[in-house]
Order: structure tokens, then sequence, then C-alpha cells
């Protein structure tokens, strides 16, 4: 494990990462430009989703498929009430802000996502093309769990159809099932079509928004006063703990090794991207600054640098892959 981290470590992708973080700390004026952000994202969003769509195509649909796509709604939804429970323990955040950091932790992070299979390709670790339908269900059953939380205690939450909006049409699902729905129906011939454009790039293209998310998480740390030491811990313990709960699941419905990390990794990620929208419309009240900081500026980069080798790691061990 320690040589996988290691390795982890040195990658293009993650060093990518931690200059980002290290300019950021250091006030540099380094920057990406937000349109350049934007476009990465859609590129990174779209390969992923075409080349899943294209692995399923060449899979086939079966129960395995489905019953993965039902666990991870179920994680999803499950997730956010164990992280509320655990802030409220080790944190003194507000209800309020409690649940709204809870809803970012069922939900999941498709950086990291797209790092650990970028990993697993590096590895030669083949897994599941459909993981990447997965992740997309994954994105929205924690927002509503996220909102039962707080609508058990004062003042409720406002159900309203901007809210719908930002879940049924985040521009992330959207993109990523639309992706994966070109790639399923037109299979490896139209992969073969573009693949000078998604396969080829890619890596570099990963390099770059890494960088990025690097600049904004190291402003997040510098931010990190906002986080009492309680949630800082939270924001280590709790990708262990989903990542467990991962792991369980994906042995039980038998996915590879490949697929079971991904599934630890997608239950151990928090989203900063859907989340966050939806937080704004629902719970205003709420401290994006918190959330942010936690999900973005700790999770985030504890994953990617140490998180993706440990589940990989424990997910050879438990299945001998």
């Amino acid at each position: 494990m320690l040589a996988l981290a290691a390795d982890n470590l040195l990658s293009p992708i993650v060093l990518s990462f931690v200059l980002g973080l290290l300019a950021a700390l250091a006030r540099s004026d380094l920057s990406i430009p937000e349109a350049v952000a934007k476009g990465m994202s859609i590129y990174l969003l779209f390969a992923i989703g075409f080349k899943g769509g294209v692995s399923v195509a060449d899979h086939g649909l079966d129960l395995t498929l489905g019953m993965t796509l039902l666990s991870g709604i179920i994680l999803s939804f499950a997730l956010p009430i164990l992280a509320f429970g655990m802030l409220r323990v080790l944190s003194g955040m507000s209800r309020t802000d409690a649940a709204a950091v809870a809803g970012h932790y069922g939900s999941i992070s498709i950086v990291t996502f797209v790092a650990a299979t970028s990993v697993l390709s590096d590895a030669g670790i083949v897994f599941e093309g459909y993981m990447v339908a997965v992740a997309a269900a994954m994105e929205a059953p924690a927002i509503l769990s996220a909102l039962w939380l707080i609508s058990r205690g004062q003042g409720g939450a406002d159900m309203g159809g901007d809210l719908w909006r930002e879940i049924l049409l985040n521009g992330s699902i959207v993109l990523l099932l639309g992706a994966f729905a070109i790639g399923a129906i037109t299979g490896q011939e139209g992969l073969e079509k573009i693949a000078s454009f998604i396969v080829n790039p890619f890596q570099g293209v990963l390099c770059l928004f890494l960088l990025d998310m690097g600049l904004i998480a190291g402003r997040g740390l510098r931010e990190a006063r906002v986080l009492d030491r309680g949630a800082i811990a939270f924001g280590v313990l709790m990708p262990v703990v989903s990542a467990t709960l991962g792991l369980g699941v994906g042995l039980l419905l038998g996915l590879s090794t490949g697929g079971v990390v991904l599934l630890m990794v997608l239950s151990a990620s928090a989203s900063y991207i859907a989340v966050p929208a939806a937080m704004r419309v629902a719970v205003p009240e709420a401290n994006p600054s918190i959330y942010l900081t936690l999900s973005l500026a700790i999770t985030f980069p504890f994953n990617l640098t140490l998180g993706i080798p440990l589940y990989l790691s424990v997910a050879q061990m438990m299945t001998g892959g």
C-alpha cells in the first residue's frame, strides 16, 4: 500500500494538484480562466461518460448492473444520515450546517472518480464500464436526504421547483448520462471515430483540471479557520468509513477488483459541484464556507493523495485481484 501511495503521489495528476495547492497557499497569482476550467470540466465529463457507455455496449445489460445502480442509490440516501450523526458528535456546527455538509458526503466527486479510473487504467486493472452510470445515479439522492434532515429541525426545507430543477437537470448529471447514452448507442465503432479527441488528450486535460482544483483547494485551506478540529477530523474519517461500506456492498455484488475500488471511491468522495448548487437554492442559511471547505479542501485532497491508493490496496486484498 505504501508503494502504491508513493507511486500515486508522484503521478503527474497528483503533482499537478499539489502545484496548484502550493501556489494558492503561497498566494501566487497563478490562475486558470473560468471559461477554460469549465471547458475542461465539460470535456472530462463527456469523455468519461462516453467511454462508460461504450463499455456497457461491449459488456451488455445484466442483473449485476441493475443491482449496482440500486445499491449506489441506497448508499447515496443513507450516507448523509451517517455523516450527520458523526458531525453532531464530532463538531459543534449547527443542525442546518451539519445537514448541508452531510448531503455533500452522500453525493459524489466526479473528479475523484475520474482520477481513480486513471489510476486503475495505469495499473492495468479492469473495471465495469457502467460504474459511470452509478456515479450519475449517486449525485441526487443525498440532496433529498439532507433536506429531510433539515426538515426535521426548525424551519423545514423548501422543495420548490427551482430545487427540483437543480437536482434533475444539473449539468454534470445531464452531460454524464447523455454522453453515456451516446457511447452505449454508437459502441466501439463510435469510440474509434473520436478516439483522438477523448482518449489520447485525456490525461493531459485531467492534469490541467487538477491544477485548477489545487488552486481552489488551497484558497479554501486559507479559510480553514471556519472549521473546528472535529469538523476537520470528520473530513478525513468520513471517507474512510464510507469507503468501508462501499467495499462491503461491492463484495456482496460480486464486482471486479476495479469495480469494488470505484464503488469505494464513489462512497468516499464528497460533492463540490451538484450539492452546493442545490444547497444554495434550498438552504441559503447554511454556510457555504463550511461545506465547500470541508469537501474540496479537506476530503478531496485526502482521497486524491492517500485515499485512492488505500482503497485499491484494501480491495485487492479482499478480492485477491
